[in-house]
């Protein structure tokens, strides 16, 4: 009796819509369905965890099949009901807990447990009675649907998920003791990672800070957000480090190719404005152009050193050189970092997962 899921598929579903509601939650000019919206603002305001949560297992089911009848969560209520709870168990609330999303233990060990059915008559025992009532429109909505409807239904819910966890305190991920291998696999990953080129600069920060306290160079590092103007600043690079008030070297870190337009302008504008005979740029892995090195060996013979270096390459060496120590010193160095109020929550969330990746055998 009841319908039987895929809860694979259920999850592939539910992390392929996950992934399209974080690009859309970015887009400034992204405009969801006014109505659908409004429902969901009134779901995430609720203190009842349960309807939003139960909402995602229905978005899914429907998704994957559409003779469900969603407003019948229980499989002993009849021949198209679907297993609301084991959706959650299996996947719905494992999804929350890994993207670190507030939820509860599960919808149907509280407010929607003995065998109800998601109808108006349920309200009467429930105290949040205009979240249910709000519940009850998304369902009707989504039951006509199309299953594109549906999945932008259920990106709509996963958006409102987002920002709740968002405007939460997201516990960072604390480890004491990596390998060497560890290290260089968690960095490695959080470089992969999307983070608008931040990730790569908190690691060459942390990485920096760590050889400094590990030899006492006496360095002061400064970094800056990769959307801050250098010559607003009034620093060459995106990271710059000092002793006693000297520069001694000056970074920029790009995701982006470099060509040899691209050294010549921050020639022009960084290096010789203020007469900089160090100059490393940390790349990604797009290899700089030829022309981009001719560049940079002809300002050489000027007496400017201009280094263009695989980020990837020059930290593995570091972390290799500082030791058990400094290597501990750096992951504390990023979650430090990773602390600041104007760091996104995504990227706390993306530290945590990595850190759990690496440690997990």
């Amino acid at each position: 009796m009841g319908r039987v899921l895929d809860y694979s598929a259920a999850l592939s579903e539910l992390e392929n819509q996950f992934g399209f509601a974080q690009t859309e939650i970015k887009d400034p000019d992204f405009h969801d369905h006014v109505l659908v919206d409004t429902m969901t603002q009134v779901l995430m305001k609720s203190t009842t965890q349960a309807f939003r949560e139960a909402l995602l297992g229905c978005c899914v089911a429907r998704i994957l099949d559409k003779d469900i009848d969603i407003r019948l969560p229980y499989m002993n209520q009849g021949e198209y009901a679907f297993n609301g709870r084991t959706l959650d168990e299996k996947v719905i609330n494992p999804f929350l807990r890994d993207k670190e999303m507030p939820c509860s233990k599960g919808p149907y060990l509280s407010a929607l447990r003995r065998n109800i059915r998601l109808i108006p008559e349920t309200a009467l025992g429930l105290r949040d009675k205009k979240a249910f009532e709000a519940m009850l429109e998304f369902i009707e909505h989504l039951r006509s649907a199309s299953i594109s409807d549906a999945q932008a239904m259920l990106r709509t819910l996963l958006r409102g998920f987002i920002s709740l966890r968002n405007a939460a305190s997201v516990p960072l991920v604390h480890v004491n003791r990596l390998s060497l291998d560890q290290h260089i696999d968690l960095a490695r990953s959080l470089l992969a990672t999307p983070s608008g080129g931040l990730f790569p600069v908190l690691l060459c920060v942390a990485a920096l800070r760590a050889l400094d306290g590990r030899f006492q160079l006496g360095w002061s590092i400064d970094w800056q957000g990769i959307n801050v103007s250098d010559a607003a600043s009034g620093v060459g690079g995106d990271v710059t480090v000092r002793r006693e008030g000297t520069v001694l070297l000056s970074i920029e870190i790009t995701e982006r190719p470099i060509d040899g337009a691209r050294v010549r302008a921050t020639f022009a504008t960084k290096i010789a404005p203020s007469a900089q005979n160090d100059y490393i740029f940390l790349h990604g892995a797009a290899p700089p152009t030829e022309d981009a090195r001719a560049a940079a060996r002809a300002y050489f013979a000027q007496g400017h050193d201009i280094s263009l270096i695989d980020l990837t390459a020059w930290l593995v060496p570091m972390l290799g050189s500082i030791g058990p120590a400094g290597r501990s010193t750096f992951t504390r160095n990023i979650v430090e970092l990773l602390s600041s109020v104007d760091i996104k929550t995504d990227m706390k969330v993306a530290w945590n997962d990595r850190v759990r990746k690496v440690i997990t055998p």
